[in-house]
């Protein structure tokens, strides 16, 4: 017999949270104008928007919160950090920023001039909004198999050489500033890179003089799936895989608010000196001095310490068996979900769980707002709202249509995962009485953070 774990944590604070009615969950979704990032947070009951600033500190941290050191400049908090980053990531230069679309800023304002070519495993929504206001086209090098929900590739978030050879031929590697390898890829589900392609990356990259630029923010939790599925890795550390990891790349950019386990805060990373150089004198105009970049010092402090807990293997262990635990419910259940189960979020396929709806009327938008009608749940869209537009206008439509079901680490229990599993097989079996919705309000960018709906009837239409 298996025998179950438990937390590998002590709960010594709780937040009590509010148990709603249906009634009220419906007047709260329309007045957020049917999208799920405008409720207020005393609406929601289980809160799986994100795991981006929601984890919970530990003791350590709290405790380090007291020690901060809140001078202009030379915070020794941040060294306690440049230290912590070093010893883990193995960067020797780090500049704080206030979260990490910061360090996206810097970076792209560093490296990208109008008409490069940007190639990565999956576009990340700010990522690429960085990208592409520096002047740059995001390619997408990811491999096939991670556009397809029902693939249970290992590693699904390989970047895919030929595609980048094909990019290099046809563009010139004068062209391209720098490969941006996502670990693990958000948008494909929370999917793993495997340490063989971080390597084949490398080489490949490296004779045509191209960069590998990481976006390492789950860079823990990838480094957790290389231990359990690559051969060869199962007796070696998270700690050690993960140096390894970021051996073959020039440097990251990092949220703070997942890995690492704080509530705000990232990074630039780097081993270029000169690259260094640019973003201290940038961060200066945007973020605040080098030695903290838009962060207090004893948020600095919290961060250096989560570092070092963000790698332990039992934690890693329990925190990716958390989010299986609720895929393996759903997925018994035959709810669609895409697969494998990634590592901080379980990713329902809206296309098939909502094969009724077009994909022009957002029908991952649509199941996020009856998520929460239903249960008081919230979750995220991720398909076409959060895709945005092409340059032309027109829709991207992506080939994945989800919605995120994202775990906070450290928050939740195993009873909280029943709750929103008997939610959301509840909603599969009544799927047909939902349906889309038109968007009456869009922003320019960044859509789906602020953008607002109205249903087209359905469990969704007003009483």
């Amino acid at each position: 017999m298996t025998r179950r774990r438990a937390e590998p944590f002590k709960i010594k604070v709780v937040e009590p949270i509010a148990v709603t009615t249906g009634d009220y969950r419906s007047q709260a979704i329309r007045e957020a104008g049917y999208n799920t990032f405008l409720l207020n947070s005393r609406d929601v009951y289980i809160d799986l928007l994100t795991d981006s600033g929601t984890s919970a500190m530990s003791d350590d941290q709290w405790a380090g919160m007291m020690l901060g050191d809140e001078a202009y400049a030379g915070s020794r908090n941040f060294f306690a950090l440049e230290e912590a980053v070093r010893e883990i990531y193995g960067y020797p230069h780090v500049v704080p920023t206030h979260q990490g679309r910061g360090a996206e800023h810097l970076i792209s304002q560093i490296l990208i001039r109008p008409g490069d070519y940007i190639p990565g495993n999956m576009y990340f929504t700010t990522t690429r909004a960085h990208q592409e206001r520096a002047g740059g086209t995001f390619v997408d090098v990811v491999i096939d198999e991670a556009h397809d929900p029902r693939s249970r590739h290992p590693f699904k978030g390989d970047v895919d050489l030929a595609k980048v050879r094909e990019l290099i031929d046809r563009v010139g590697a004068d062209r391209i500033p720098y490969l941006s390898l996502a670990v693990t890829v958000n948008m494909a589900g929370g999917q793993p890179v495997s340490l063989a392609n971080m390597k084949a990356v490398h080489q490949l990259c490296r004779r045509h003089g191209i960069r590998v630029m990481c976006d390492a923010t789950r860079c823990a939790e990838n480094a957790f799936f290389i231990k359990e599925r690559e051969p060869g890795q199962a007796g070696r550390s998270c700690r050690e895989i993960l140096k390894e990891m970021l051996s073959y790349t020039d440097g990251c950019t990092m949220s703070g608010k997942k890995d690492c386990l704080v509530n705000i805060g990232g990074f630039l990373a780097t081993r270029e000196a000169d690259v260094f150089q640019k973003a201290a004198q940038m961060v200066v105009i945007f973020e605040g001095m080098p030695s903290y970049g838009g962060m207090s010092g004893r948020d600095m402090e919290a961060m250096a310490r989560g570092i070092y807990e963000m790698v332990d293997d039992d934690y890693l262990s329990w925190r990716i068996g958390q989010v299986r635990y609720l895929g393996e419910q759903l997925l018994q259940a035959g709810v669609p979900i895409i697969e494998p189960v990634g590592g901080h979020a379980v990713f329902l396929d809206a296309r098939a769980f909502l094969s009724h709806i077009e994909q022009a009327h957002y029908p991952a938008q649509a199941l996020a707002a009856a998520l929460y009608l239903d249960s008081g749940v919230r979750t995220m869209e991720r398909g076409n709202v959060s895709a945005g537009r092409r340059p032309d206008g027109s829709e991207y439509f992506p080939k994945l249509e989800m919605v995120r079901l994202t775990i906070p680490r450290r928050v939740y229990t195993d009873r909280h995962m029943d709750v929103v599993a008997d939610s959301v097989i509840d909603l599969y079996r009544q799927r047909d009485r939902i349906q889309g919705l038109r968007m009456v309000y869009e922003p320019p960018t960044l859509r789906f953070f602020t953008a607002r709906f109205e249903p087209r009837g359905g469990m969704l239409a007003n009483p």
